[in-house]
């Protein structure tokens, strides 16, 4: 039997498996030369004459070979290099155990090798304990225990590691997990096989039960424990962060603690020791020691390498002159504020001018006395400047979409500021993830000053389907609504390119046909928002009808010579402004609605039979730089002011509306006195119905409108909200009055429920819809709205985010009712979920707080269904 030449040990370093090929070396017995005459610096060449394998193993023999890469016929040295190389090979495949190599014979020059070997046992079965059943599939993906893999004590240590550590990240910090492994009688094959079971103990949550500091005089116990944001004590009260101890949060929570002394001047403030204590009650405390040191201020502050800007310009954006507290972190803020990427500071004061190669670096030159002299040392380099600009990703939408958002141009000044206002624009698009949109530079070259752009776009669903059936309103109905968010209109005669549909101009089309045996809506909108394709003017254009008719008592159905027809169309044009900023956006709209009665004596209107139009302008101003998901904004604000107002019809024509006004009261007063003749009350009732329809054959009125909407992160991707929203209708000439169309229906889930009379749905959760309101309408509103959103997920195939509001707002009648504290309040929570196919959908749980009209207790829980509309 010959011995090993070599067998690689795992825990061994590659030095000494080679120095021990010199002891595994023997020769059998019919050979001349023994191993204590050989040493690895004298071995000797040989030509390999064969190579054979054994061992318990479904490979061939050819496979293990091919592994090993050692060749029939090639020469090598025995001891050497080829053969310890070739045993390491075997074990880097993770196929095998028990790797040996054995010099069997040597005739002349002429070697014989054997590799004995095993194979890796295969897992089978897998057996998880500890844990719920719902998380064994997670447990596999994550650990990649899948049947037929290699089972190596690599696996079961990294698999035992990887659960401990992400238990105890999680607030499990005695998680204890053992991965043992027993051995199965082999299949037909005879390859090793083994079952595998994962027993995990977690143990239970370990939370804080207090943190306590010491050598702290200047900053409080509480003001310390303010500042770890992650690690907090027990409180019952607390919602948002939990007191489990985890780890890598403390750690980063104690520099916290340390930033928070520099930031008023404690530069050497540091922490000296930090202990966990075990509690009897399973429960943690925390002991930490601090050295606060004494207070520093700034001293005198020098810029060195600046040629660019001079060092007055750079004082004012730096912001920090002699004298101020010494703040570090501050200091690093107006430097590179690292969670701002427009941030008002000196390094997007360079790369907002071309500098992207710029440095600065604060160095502290001197701290007599407790006064800190800094030097701003700034490296400037050349200015860059764009060469090639490209977009990738984009299968459907054409790339003039594209490159007409990008503020980045080939051969343009180097702008950071640009950079992040193009990701801003093509996630306002809407037509791609605005959570993969990523810049990508290419060949920076500072020595010439040039560099590439790559903007790297993942198309997002941009069409809507929206496809209901129901039964109300005494009968079945249907919707059918088709949304194109990016349209080619000039496509449409070309049969190539429906796929299913003419896209990539980024023009909107939407169509939407609602019936039922009492009614019918009809409308179809377009917009193109390049007109012309030069510049960013929007134009639309919508075009609806609706058919209402009233029920018939005797039949059950459609009484169609009793009707109510509205036919509506209207022109828009939008403009991007440069002036005060680019944010800005100015709209105009002419609408015309014909309202037309027919026998219609529903109460709804003064008279059922006449018409009125509605010929109106609108004017709009607002500005919107929330980035950068339009589903989810992190940041920035909309807002928008409108006025809408009608021709003052009453200073063209001759009407005496007062003496109209008058006789109307006198008529109203006798049509509603019972103790009139029936005769004189009807005919006063029949003048009261053509007054009205003298008075509102032309609808006279003004309307203003104003929302704002602000969003600001407070934590990671929590997200605050605060909304107001203000509207007014007012009349021209009051003796004419304000006209019962155009009103505000005030509470519920604020969607556009149908209506006839071009009435505006505010939304007011916790309370029943448009139940906030007169039967009438308001002609004054406000509200105010406080929300708090927190995104489950925000994947391309479904955006979720979760929230909480507050709400608060009223309905008048007039000013003479205008109380802008008689609010009626709400408090509730919600859910949202986005998926590209059908627009946004949700849930809302409201609690009212006060009485709705009629009531006279508070009016408790409402639940509100959303269907594509986004509060």
């Amino acid at each position: 039997m010959g011995k090993p030449v070599n067998k690689l040990a795992k825990q061994l370093p590659l030095k000494t498996i080679l120095n021990y090929t010199l002891l595994v070396i023997t020769f059998l017995s019919t050979l001349t030369i023994s191993a204590q005459d050989l040493s690895y610096e004298d071995g000797k060449k040989y030509n390999l004459a064969e190579i054979t394998v054994k061992g318990n193993t479904s490979f061939s023999e050819q496979t293990i070979i091919a592994y090993s890469g050692l060749k029939k016929g090639t020469e090598i040295m025995v001891p050497g290099e080829e053969i310890s190389d070739a045993i390491k090979k075997l074990w880097k495949s993770n196929l095998f155990s028990d790797i040996e190599m054995y010099l069997l014979k040597v005739e002349g020059d002429s070697a014989f090798l054997e590799i004995r070997l095993s194979d890796l046992p295969e897992l089978k079965e897998i057996v998880i304990t500890g844990v719920k059943k719902g998380k064994h599939e997670t447990i596999l993906k994550e650990n990649k225990l899948l049947r037929g893999t290699k089972v190596t004590e690599n696996l079961i240590t990294t698999t035992e590691n990887y659960l401990e550590s992400k238990y105890k990240k999680n607030g499990f910090l005695n998680a204890k997990v053992n991965v043992n492994t027993i051995e199965v009688v082999n299949d037909s094959l005879e390859k090793p096989i083994v079952n595998m079971i994962v027993a995990i103990n977690k143990g239970d949550k370990v939370k804080i039960k207090n943190i306590d500091f010491e050598g702290n005089s200047v900053l409080s116990d509480k003001n310390l424990r303010k500042a770890m944001k992650n690690t907090k004590k027990k409180n019952p009260i607390r919602v948002l962060k939990r007191s489990k101890f985890i780890e890598a949060d403390f750690k980063e929570d104690l520099t916290s603690v340390v930033n928070k002394y520099k930031e008023i001047g404690y530069r050497d403030a540091r922490v000296i020791s930090d202990s966990l204590i075990d509690n009897n009650d399973k429960t943690v405390s925390l002991k930490i020691k601090v050295e606060e040191g004494e207070k520093y201020t700034f001293g005198d502050m020098t810029f060195i390498g600046n040629t660019v800007y001079s060092d007055e310009a750079l004082r004012r954006k730096l912001r920090i002159v002699k004298g101020d507290t010494y703040n570090g972190v501050e200091l690093q803020k107006r430097i590179a504020d690292e969670t701002k990427p427009d941030g008002d500071d000196l390094t997007n004061l360079y790369q907002n001018n071309g500098y992207l190669f710029s440095t600065i670096n604060p160095v502290e030159i001197n701290a007599d006395g407790n006064v800190i002299d800094m030097e701003i040392r700034i490296s400037e380099g050349k200015p860059v400047y764009f060469d090639r600009v490209t977009v990738v990703g984009n299968q459907k939408t054409n790339d003039h979409v594209i490159y007409r958002e990008i503020r980045t141009r080939p051969g343009d000044l180097y702008s950071k500021e640009n950079v992040v206002r193009t990701i801003r624009e093509l996630s306002q698009l809407g037509f791609f993830d605005a959570e993969q949109l990523t810049p990508n530079f290419k060949n920076p070259n500072p020595e010439e000053g040039t560099i590439d752009m790559e903007y790297a776009v993942v198309e997002a669903g941009s069409s809507q389907i929206e496809l209901q059936g129901g039964y109300g309103g005494g009968g079945f109905i249907g919707t059918l609504g088709l949304s194109f968010n990016n349209f080619s209109i000039k496509d449409i005669f070309k049969k190539d390119a429906y796929k299913p549909i003419p896209t990539g101009d980024g023009q909107k089309l939407a169509l939407r046909l609602q019936a039922s045996r009492f009614f019918q809506t009809y409308s179809f909108s377009f917009s193109e928002p390049w007109l012309g394709g030069k510049k960013p003017v929007q134009f639309s254009t919508s075009i609806s009808q609706t058919k209402q008719f009233l029920y018939d008592a005797t039949t059950g159905n459609a009484d169609k010579d009793s009707r109510f027809n509205i036919t509506g169309i209207t022109f828009g044009l939008a403009k991007r402004l440069s002036i005060p900023d680019d944010f800005f956006t100015l709209s105009q709209a002419i609408s015309f609605q014909h309202y037309n009665l027919k026998n219609y004596n529903t109460g709804l209107f003064t008279f059922g039979d006449g018409y009125s139009n509605n010929l109106s302008y609108t004017l709009g101003l607002s500005r919107n730089n929330t980035f950068n998901d339009p589903i989810f904004p992190m940041g920035g604000s909309s807002f928008s002011a409108t006025a809408k107002f009608s021709l003052p019809y009453s200073i063209f024509n001759s009407t005496d509306y007062s003496a109209l006004k008058s006789e109307r009261d006198t008529n109203e007063a006798i049509a509603n006195d019972a103790d009139a003749n029936t005769i004189l009350r009807t005919a006063a009732a029949n003048r009261v119905s053509e007054i009205d329809q003298e008075r509102y054959k032309w609808l006279e009125f003004y309307k203003i409108k104003f929302k704002g909407d602000w969003y600001t992160r407070l934590v990671g991707k929590l997200v605050l909200r605060p909304s107001i929203e203000f509207g007014f209708l007012g009349a021209y000439n009051q003796d004419r009055g304000v006209i019962p169309f155009e009103r505000f229906f005030v509470g519920g889930d604020g969607l556009g429920s149908y209506s006839l009379d071009g009435r505006e749905a505010v939304a007011l959760r916790g309370y029943s819809n448009q139940a906030l309101s007169s039967a009438d309408g308001g002609t004054i509103y406000n509200k105010f709205s406080l929300e708090l959103r927190y995104p489950i997920t925000l994947k391309q195939s479904a955006k979720i985010y979760a929230l909480g509001f507050l709400e608060a707002g009223g309905s008048y009648d007039n000013f003479n009712d205008y109380d802008p504290f008689a609010l009626k309040r709400s408090a509730g929570l919600g859910l949202r979920i986005f998926m590209p196919a059908f627009g946004l959908l949700g849930i809302d749980f409201g609690h009212g707080f006060d009485p709705q009209p009629g009531e006279t207790s508070k009016h408790g829980w409402e639940t509100h269904f959303i269907i594509g509309q986004q509060f």
